[in-house]
């Protein structure tokens, strides 16, 4: 486990334990609560009710990345999202994530009151990383074979541990050559994004060794296919499942739970917590 803390912005995020990082889509077309929160009065009163039952982190995203899904003009993005981060950096003691691979987005939502960038891209994206670096917010660097739109087809590795940790290693070292610190680099084995079942069962296996990097690791699993696929339940009914990998992840050295269901996962880390 990571004991440091992170500068995010005017807010420090101590991750001397696991922290949860509350879910906030204002999407339409999300896979798990599209168009639930996509007006700025539900959108801050989500953020409450999160902030209340323990997140520490705030996600906030305006483009779904589920597979299929369709592409957001850049305009609509920042519609969607710089509202939403003003009216909780204004009322809120909580940071915040922008979840956009978009530079313009990272910039503006830093201006707005973002913390923290969260990429599925891993600053890939047309002037996104010298945008990141721009912003002096830590980023966090997620994994994807593929595109959202396409990711799903068919997805094939010859060793997906190894090829995800070369992946994450080749870009924690652009970002360092950009000028990133090291205590601005998050990383995430990105669960669900182009992978099938057994190449998720197998990174959630190896999770200890992304920790071992020597960067935190962020994971999100919530309400996930993977859940699903083991379960065989629809999304709405992947709450245990959800909680059984956020504690897992936990257990094995993630520092950041990234959730839909704040209090229970809370709690389940409380327990783990204290019996670890």
């Amino acid at each position: 486990m990571i004991n440091y803390s992170i500068q995010c912005a005017n807010r420090l995020l101590s991750l001397d334990s696991p922290v949860v990082m509350g879910i906030l889509n204002v999407t339409p077309d999300s896979f798990s609560d599209g168009g639930l929160f996509s007006n700025t009065d539900a959108a801050l009163l989500q953020a409450e009710k999160m902030l209340a039952e323990g997140a520490q982190i705030i996600d906030i995203g305006g483009e779904s990345t589920r597979p299929g899904a369709p592409e957001v003009p850049i305009e609509q993005e920042l519609d969607r999202v710089i509202p939403i981060i003003e009216a909780i950096d204004q009322r809120l003691d909580v940071i915040i994530s922008i979840d956009t691979s978009k530079a313009l987005v990272m910039k503006e939502a830093a201006n707005a009151g973002a913390g923290m960038i969260n990429d599925v891209l891993a600053l890939r994206a047309n002037g996104a990383l010298v945008a990141a670096a721009q912003t002096g917010l830590p980023v966090c660097l997620m994994h994807m074979q593929g595109e959202p739109r396409t990711m799903q087809a068919k997805p094939s590795y010859h060793n997906v541990e190894s090829e995800v940790t070369e992946f994450l290693t080749q870009r924690i070292e652009q970002c360092r050559l950009q000028g990133f610190k090291k205590e601005q680099l998050i990383i995430d084995p990105g669960f669900g994004f182009g992978k099938t079942l057994a190449h998720n069962i197998a990174l959630f296996k190896h999770l200890t060794s992304f920790a071992r990097l020597g960067y935190p690791v962020l994971v999100g699993a919530s309400r996930k296919s993977m859940i699903g696929q083991i379960t065989h339940k629809e999304v709405n009914e992947r709450l245990a499942g959800s909680i059984a990998l956020a504690t897992l992840a936990a257990i094995n050295d993630a520092a950041i739970i990234r959730v839909h269901d704040v209090a229970q996962t809370v709690d389940a880390l409380k327990i783990a917590q204290s019996l670890g």
